[in-house]
């Protein structure tokens, strides 16, 4: 679900008005702290459940997203004003005190037709507050009006009508506070997974969204995209085998198992896409992956957390590559 970023960035942090000076928005300030609702973080303007973002946040999209049981997800960051992302290399940028982070998760009530309406569940938060970041999940009210903050997770039925016409049912999963920490802890510390910069490094209708961020100036330090590498989309089938595989494993798997990640103790591999093969143990441990993510059990598949279903064309992706080596 990649749409076009240009309305966003006209209409961003900041506008310029006849004389080329330049004026803030004037949507009220984002507020950097976990409130009860969501609807006092100033995320949004108007009806919630429309989801139009403050015009002092800019969404961006991920190349290779994590699959997290084919729900919708719509991702932003608001920064403080006059603030900007600072390059720092391929992976995470540096991100300037009290930014926020948001990622809601949705499904659209018929893929065949959206304007038939989605249902929301969840909107997860991350800010940046005294150098660390701090996570909360705010939960969806049944009639799409607000979200509220939870941070000892739930489970949601949800039911919707997929592109094929087949009416699919789950018990969608709603992570307490302790999960999340699970997937963003790097050496026992909260961190971002999504918005590294090789990840945003690609094009969106016809523009490349890293060189938009650069020059709206939300993102310093670099002068183009080029200047970053970028992850493979794992469905471009123009693209290696091996790339997409890895660029699947990097997003899906690779923020647990990584040096400092949660299972670094338990388990060599190290998933991260820019790890030489060689130095991976895909294939030492691929007997291993391959048994691993074929089925859902619970506590014994990968991903363990996060999903309640086999990604089925996903698999299919990693076990063709399993298969080669």
């Amino acid at each position: 679900m990649k749409k076009s970023l240009s309305l966003l960035l006209i209409i961003g942090l900041y506008s310029c008005s006849k004389d080329d000076s330049i004026t803030t928005a004037k949507d009220p300030l984002v507020v950097a702290e976990f409130k009860t609702n969501l609807s006092e973080l100033n995320l949004y303007k108007g009806n919630l459940s429309a989801l139009n973002i403050t015009s002092r946040a800019f969404e961006y999209e991920i190349n290779t997203p994590l699959f997290s049981d084919y729900s919708h997800k719509q991702r932003f960051i608001a920064l403080p004003e006059g603030k900007s992302l600072e390059y720092d290399g391929n992976g995470l940028p540096i991100f300037p005190e009290n930014t926020v982070i948001a990622k809601t998760f949705f499904y659209n009530i018929d893929e065949r037709d959206e304007s038939i309406g989605k249902t929301i569940i969840e909107t997860r938060i991350l800010i940046k507050i005294n150098g660390l970041w701090e996570s909360g999940d705010y939960k969806w009210n049944s009639d799409q009006s607000d979200a509220i903050l939870d941070l000892n997770g739930s489970t949601v039925p949800i039911t919707w009508i997929n592109a094929n016409g087949q009416s699919k049912s789950i018990d969608y999963e709603i992570p307490s506070n302790t999960d999340c920490f699970t997937c963003h802890q790097t050496f026992d510390n909260l961190t971002p997974i999504g918005p590294k910069l090789r990840n945003l490094n690609f094009t969106i209708d016809g523009t490349n969204q890293l060189d938009q961020f650069i020059n709206a100036g939300y993102l310093t330090g670099i002068t183009n995209s080029t200047e970053a590498s970028n992850v493979v989309n794992w469905l471009d089938s123009s693209a290696s085998l091996e790339n997409r595989a890895r660029a699947y494993f990097d997003i899906n798997c690779a923020h647990c198992h990584v040096p400092g990640g949660h299972c670094a103790d338990q388990s060599s591999l190290n998933l991260d896409y820019e790890t030489l093969f060689t130095d991976s143990q895909i294939f030492e441990r691929r007997f291993s992956i391959s048994i691993r993510i074929s089925d859902h059990v619970e506590g014994f598949s990968m991903p363990f957390i996060g999903t309640t279903m086999t990604h089925i064309e996903g698999v299919d992706l990693l076990q063709e590559f399993l298969d080669t080596l």
